[in-house]
């Protein structure tokens, strides 16, 4: 395997769907063992060890589950689906797991199963700048700006100690371009003001803590549209995009059941429910778009799906 093979299988994981549902759950096991590589040397781990972690992240950046009784097992699904191409699954005995393997822990846990990246897939990552492009590749395709720091926060990578293959990547996988203009025409329609809070703050004349984001993820198809924008605070932004904040038919603001807060500044946040979102001078959300986030993003209580 080459640079130029790893880095386009990675772009050609498979987006699996649950119920109509994006499933980010192998492009977040990916990562994990990309970061256990990083700091060991070696992805080799059993079941066992990994379904805390990688269920915790899936449970973190992935839709909420209908059953929450399968959320401690999340991990199951990507551990047996996750391409063969990459990856080597064995049972306990070191007899191969076919992907017919049932994705349930419990069968995982007893039947003793482990799995590593493949030797040529660990021999190339270990090259500083190709990790660099694997992890900025899966993070592009699969999540949305404002999410990469919280990622590397959960998985508890620096970005300054990956060398930057930027220019790699870009060679060997090509991605739709952000529209120029797309951000300033969001803060002009939203008149520099977060549609959620109203914070305008200015520093030398210019916005500050305000961006413009996307109601449906760039790595989703969302156009660079203003009827695909809001202008939202920094913070906003990033509780928006983990699903804490999100928007009804009728462009009011909801709060996720699943949110909660010990202070009062954060408890702030449920004062915002119903609440009706800035409307912008023109271009109004888009219908669809909202939609996308009330199934894809926002977090809804378990038995609400």
């Amino acid at each position: 395997m080459r640079q130029d093979e790893l880095l386009r299988a990675l772009s050609a994981l498979r987006r699996a769907q649950v119920g109509g549902q994006r499933a980010p759950h192998k492009p977040l096991l990916m990562l994990w063992l990309l970061t256990r590589l990083h700091r060991s040397g070696s992805s080799a781990v059993a079941y066992a060890e990994a379904e805390g972690p990688v269920s915790r992240l899936i449970n973190d950046f992935g839709p909420a589950l209908a059953n929450p009784a399968r959320t401690p097992e999340r991990a199951a699904m990507p551990f047996v689906h996750l391409e063969r191409t990459l990856w080597d699954l064995r049972d306990a005995q070191g007899t191969p797991l076919p992907p017919s393997t049932a994705e349930r822990g419990s069968l995982l846990k007893k039947a003793g199963a482990h799995g590593r990246l493949l030797p040529a897939v660990e021999s190339l990552c270990a090259d500083p700048a190709t990790l660099a492009s694997a992890v900025q590749l899966l993070l592009e395709e699969h999540f949305t700006p404002s999410l990469t720091q919280p990622l590397y926060d959960a998985l508890g990578l620096e970005p300054e100690t990956l060398l930057t293959g930027g220019d790699l990547r870009e060679v060997l996988v090509r991605r739709r371009a952000r529209r120029a203009g797309f951000a300033e025409e969001v803060l002009d329609a939203y008149r520099h003001a977060c549609a959620v809070c109203g914070y305008d703050g200015l520093l030398a004349g210019r916005s500050v803590g305000l961006e413009a984001a996307h109601i449906r993820w760039h790595s989703h198809h969302g156009p660079d549209t203003v009827t695909n924008g809001l202008a939202l605070c920094a913070l906003h932004h990033t509780l928006f995009d983990l699903g804490a904040l999100g928007l009804t038919a009728e462009l009011r603001i909801r709060i996720s059941p699943l949110y909660a807060a010990r202070s009062q500044a954060g408890r702030y946040l449920h004062t915002l429910q119903d609440q009706p979102l800035a409307q912008p001078d023109r271009h109004s959300p888009g219908p669809d778009h909202i939609r996308w986030h009330q199934r894809q993003v926002f977090k809804h209580a378990a038995a609400a799906l």
